[in-house]
């Protein structure tokens, strides 16, 4: 079977968890032939290409940073004909309406296949008009209505990089996407536009996962100095376009039931949602999860990258109601990245909060605080970072898919999260759950969970117990390779109505076990 995996800002070049989960996915698939179609955002990041097995036959890339001129121009009737389905594409943007976006995009793309890119098109004072025109027409709404020249250009310039899939020469040529048994897009939003493309054009199945919603990311990356016309305008594009990837999809594989529930409000049916939790290699912790020592009694862990979201000034005030009912408690916080500028705000409110201590008048004062990173002396991987405590605490409010969680599950520990993003769905009961921005409600969980050492160390186990049978990378790839099969039969069905792979082959085992009219045989012949 030929996979074509397409992917944006990932794999086989960033780093993170979005490039791990698709090289599992691959190294765990070596009977398939994978195809890769990136979609790079930097030139940095196409210098971190990862070593690829042999199975992934092919790697084409196309940068959303770099000009895409082609040089190519159109004649009169080629401009009227992108000025009809560019007009019908933005009206669709701005005034919501679905039939005539999706009209407008398949319209481009069908132009761009005939006749060639769409860059000096897309960038052309006709496409500048025809935008103004459309937040100006009745039904736009009142911030889009506003929009002013500045805000015009900067979203036709955003609006020609998201498109620029529909230029790209992945498509016709023999052995490329329009030739695979089913594209495969890592991610929604302009990763799957490939995928539509060669849907609409050769009628290859389409399947999205989801572990992060990119129509979400996309409301939590805007900047708040943005021009509120065109965070308005690219909003309303992105809508848009998941609306129509939703709708479709052959199948769409969200990575818990958050990222399902944003999925319906756009318009994906339950009947082509499956939910596949990501797989996590939980080896990497198995000798701190199966260890007898649970970790300093004492102390209380944080892990993640410090960045707002993660809410480490609650973290921080959580701490010093705990410090006031148990003196000796110590709070160590691992950082797998950094927002340098939040993480000063959190040392000095950890300075104001915690002057360092001393036993007697000669010893250096220690602060109960402390800020490491992994790959330190103490901490040199994830694992004994974990391991370092008993309880590990997630303080977010702000939550996808809480890595950081399952892998504290995988090592064995109690947990205390705020109930957002899929916390509850991935503890599932193994560990407390408190509201966010609440740090009293914190300092309660962690202070019950401190004074009961048995209590922790049964929720430890627990949660180790739920993380392998979810999450690990082998569910996760028995799940894909399912999928893909089902998805290749659906589209493969004979002339007879048999649907191939309908049926495990060990039910076609010749003998009267698989035969119909087993169930006939009376009881005492069986």
């Amino acid at each position: 079977m030929r996979i074509g995996l397409l992917t944006e800002g990932g794999y086989p070049y960033a780093t993170g968890e979005a490039r791990l989960w698709c090289d599992r996915l691959v190294r765990g698939l070596p009977q398939h032939e994978f195809e890769l179609y990136a979609l790079s955002r930097s030139a940095e990041q196409e210098r971190t290409r990862v070593l690829l097995p042999e199975h992934v036959t092919r790697v084409r890339t196309a940068p959303l940073w770099a000009p895409a001129d082609d040089g190519r121009t159109y004649s009169r009737r080629e401009r009227r004909r992108f000025a009809d389905c560019f007009r019908e594409l933005v009206h669709g943007v701005c005034a919501g309406e679905a039939p005539a976006f999706a009209a407008g995009l398949y319209g481009l793309a069908g132009l761009a296949r005939d006749q060639g890119g769409l860059y000096a098109a897309l960038r052309s004072e006709s496409a500048v008009r025809a935008v103004e025109s459309a937040c100006r027409a009745p039904g736009a709404g009142r911030t889009v209505q506003a929009a002013q020249v500045p805000d015009l250009l900067e979203f036709v310039d955003e609006l020609e990089r998201m498109l620029r899939p529909l230029s790209l020469d992945w498509y016709e040529e023999p052995g490329n996407l329009g030739a695979v048994d089913i594209c495969h897009a890592a991610a929604g939003g302009v990763a799957a536009l490939p995928g539509l493309l060669a849907k609409r054009f050769f009628g290859v199945p389409l399947l999205v996962t989801e572990y992060g919603v990119q129509l979400r990311a996309h409301y939590l990356d805007q900047s708040q100095e943005a021009r509120p016309a065109v965070r308005a305008l690219l909003a309303a594009f992105h809508i848009r376009l998941a609306g129509e990837i939703y709708a479709q999809a052959d199948l769409l594989t969200p990575g818990n039931a958050h990222a399902r529930r944003w999925q319906e409000r756009c318009g994906a049916t339950r009947d082509r949602l499956r939910t596949v939790y990501p797989g996590m290699e939980a080896d990497r912790f198995a000798t701190v999860g199966e260890a007898v020592d649970c970790g300093d009694p004492e102390t209380l862990v944080w892990v993640g990258r410090i960045e707002p979201a993660k809410d480490l000034i609650a973290l921080l005030h959580a701490f010093a109601e705990v410090r006031r009912a148990v003196p000796r408690t110590r709070l160590r916080i691992f950082a797998t990245a950094v927002a340098p500028g939040y993480l000063a705000d959190c040392r000095s409110l950890a300075a104001q909060l915690f002057p360092d201590e001393a036993v007697d008048a000669v010893t250096v004062g220690e602060n109960p605080v402390t800020f490491e990173e992994i790959g330190g002396p103490e901490a040199p991987s994830p694992a004994e970072a974990y391991g370092a405590g008993r309880v590990v605490v997630l303080s977010s409010v702000i939550e996808g898919f809480p890595i950081t969680l399952a892998e504290a599950m995988f090592c064995g520990r109690a947990t205390v999260s705020t109930d957002v993003g899929a916390v509850r769905e991935v503890i599932g009961g193994t560990g407390l759950v408190v509201p966010p921005r609440n740090p009293r409600a914190l300092a309660d969980a962690c202070l019950s969970l401190l004074g009961d050492p048995e209590r922790a160390q049964r929720l430890g186990a627990a949660a180790r117990a739920r993380a392998l049978e979810l999450f690990t990378v082998e569910q996760n790839v028995t799940a894909f390779q399912e999928i893909y099969l089902r998805l290749l039969a659906r589209g493969s069905a004979r002339p007879d109505g048999e649907v191939p792979f309908a049926q495990p082959a060990e039910a076609r085992v010749p003998g009267h076990w698989t035969s119909p009219t087993w169930a006939t045989v009376p009881e005492a012949t069986v």
